[in-house]
């Protein structure tokens, strides 16, 4: 099995295996932080992840329409690789819980689905997960995770075609870009710093001046800082351009009459107020700047919102709260001693060092097979399903369970053990994402109004050859009670050989002709009419 030993630790934003219970599948979760009890146990505090079958059938047909949108799947490809698909296919939650951490069994890799993923590669990997929804247990809704990257062809400029050999672009280039900057200009590079010094030593006088300015940056430091930041060369930058980078044109731009320009960008135009609030907001929500601008700072742009971000990682006060967190997760607990699994797991039918063979444990049917690859021959057995159907699993097949929540191959006894009925090949290409929602409504509606039992010719000849334990007529007398089908066939393949040499002997029934039938229909239709008339009062 693929449990985890020795000791835990740097298991933080990775996502891992649990056991809550011994027959069910692991639950997938995202470690966020481990702690220590008071009574010495250890806790982790996870984000929790649905599968497909946690689910209703209402909110998959939801995620299959999305899915839809994902064009990396070819028609062509097999049954199995859409049945073992939606194995893969999970939903992520904000949903929080505590669970023990020795229940912990290992790791697994989840990842957000985009367009330029090939489906086909979550196959080849083990322990690998997708998702593209985020589910809502409260609300039982779906919605797109706001972390989508934007990627692939919808999202890609349209590059026109290249101009032949002598051709001239005929295009209007002031309607297409404003030219801010010319390299090919007069100034050598000596001057221009000359004139971006002049330009600081301004925004410097400017910010003494105002008394708004003067308030927040009381020292002539702190004036100096915000005068050199990008704002004021971009717009010493921009002088120049539009007085043809004359210098004494451009000295004269920037002190005019009325006084110097004073340029100031988020950063100063942010109160102290507004800039707690935003670090209040940063803390509750990430870098979710819709939610921010929203619940904290609504009189803020979106823009100006995104602009003092990423101003404000370049100051001091971004440095000591990332030394705060830096200090806070040391503290915490990080690494944590946690000793094999060597419990014996209760859906164990053999022990390890019985003789391996066909026949499992003692109050087994004779013959049975894995129900996922109706292998006889494993190391060990599982009991699977309902007790009352003696159904099990082989060891790889039991961890395949055990990690991806369903089995290999689609069978009827799994709706039983989960939500999930038995599905066919036309209900699971309909929930594949490479069905689109006309065809899958019409593999709905041929579901819901035709039948077909088609048996195959093995389960015709097991019919005959293990009749006796198959036993018809007594099977006939309860018609609810479950025939391992599995089982009956395995039993036939160990006798089919010896079955070949004596041909069966198959009783000839007479049938009398559709005269005779007719005939005898009319005596009887007679006899009930002379009986009827005899039985009616005088």
């Amino acid at each position: 099995m693929f449990y985890c030993s020795s000791i835990l630790k740097h298991l933080y934003r990775y996502y891992v295996y649990f056991e809550n219970s011994s027959s069910n599948p692991y639950l997938i979760r995202r470690i966020e932080e481990l702690n220590k009890t008071a009574n010495g146990n250890v806790e982790a505090k996870v984000v929790c992840l649905f599968r497909r079958r946690d689910i209703s059938g209402n909110l998959n047909t939801l995620a299959d329409s999305n899915a839809s949108e994902y064009d990396v799947i070819k028609p062509d490809f097999p049954f199995s690789f859409f049945f073992n698909l939606l194995r893969r296919w999970i939903f992520h939650t904000f949903v929080f819980d505590m669970l023990s951490a020795p229940l912990l069994r290992g790791k697994c890799n989840v990842t957000l689905l985009n367009e330029t993923d090939v489906l086909a590669g979550y196959l080849e990997k083990e322990d690998c997960f997708f998702y593209s929804l985020v589910f809502d247990p409260v609300q039982k809704t779906l919605l797109a995770d706001q972390g989508e990257i934007r990627v692939g062809s919808k999202y890609q400029a349209e590059i026109p075609d290249k101009l032949a050999e002598g051709e001239s672009d005929t295009r209007v280039q002031e309607k297409l870009e404003t030219k801010v900057w010319d390299p090919n200009n007069q100034l050598k590079d000596p001057q221009i710093d000359q004139f971006l010094v002049v330009a600081r030593a301004v925004g410097t006088f400017a910010r003494a001046l105002d008394c708004s300015s003067s308030i927040r940056q009381p020292s002539l430091h702190m004036s100096a800082a915000a005068a050199s930041r990008d704002i004021t060369l971009f717009h010493a930058m921009d002088t120049l351009q539009k007085n043809n980078y004359d210098l004494a044109k451009a000295m004269s731009t920037l002190v005019p009459q009325g006084g110097p320009v004073l340029c100031r960008d988020e950063m100063e135009e942010w109160s102290a107020s507004e800039a707690m609030l935003f670090e209040e907001a940063l803390e509750k929500y990430g870098k979710d700047f819709n939610d921010i601008r929203q619940d904290f700072l609504p009189w803020k742009s979106l823009a100006s919102v995104v602009q003092f971000y990423y101003m404000w990682k370049t100051t001091d006060r971004y440095i000591q709260q990332k030394r705060l967190k830096a200090a806070e997760a040391d503290s915490k607990l990080k690494q944590v001693y946690i000793p094999t699994y060597t419990k014996p797991n209760p859906n164990q039918i053999m022990v390890p060092s019985s003789k391996p063979g066909m026949n499992g444990a003692a109050g087994f049917q004779k013959g049975l097979s894995c129900e996922s690859c109706h292998t006889a021959q494993s190391p060990q057995w599982y009991a699977w399903g309902p007790p009352n159907m003696q159904c099990r699993l082989c060891a790889s097949c039991w961890i395949y369970w055990k990690k991806y929540g369903g089995l290999k191959t689609p069978t009827q006894l799994e709706g039983e053990s989960g939500p999930r009925g038995h599905m066919t090949r036309q209900e699971v290409q309909g929930m594949s994402p490479f069905t689109r929602n006309e065809g899958r409504a019409k593999l709905l509606a041929k579901n819901r109004q035709t039948f077909i039992l088609q048996t195959t010719k093995l389960t015709r000849i097991a019919r005959r050859v293990c009749e006796d334990i198959l036993q018809p007529r007594r099977a006939a007398r309860r018609p609810y009670a479950s025939i391992n089908a599995n089982a009956v066939k395995a039993e036939c393949m160990i006798r089919l050989p010896k079955a070949t040499k004596t041909p069966l002997k198959s009783k000839l029934v007479p049938r009398q002709s559709l005269a005779t039938i007719v005939k005898d229909l009319g005596k009887n239709s007679e006899c009930d009419q002379h009986t009827e008339y005899e039985a009616a009062p005088n």
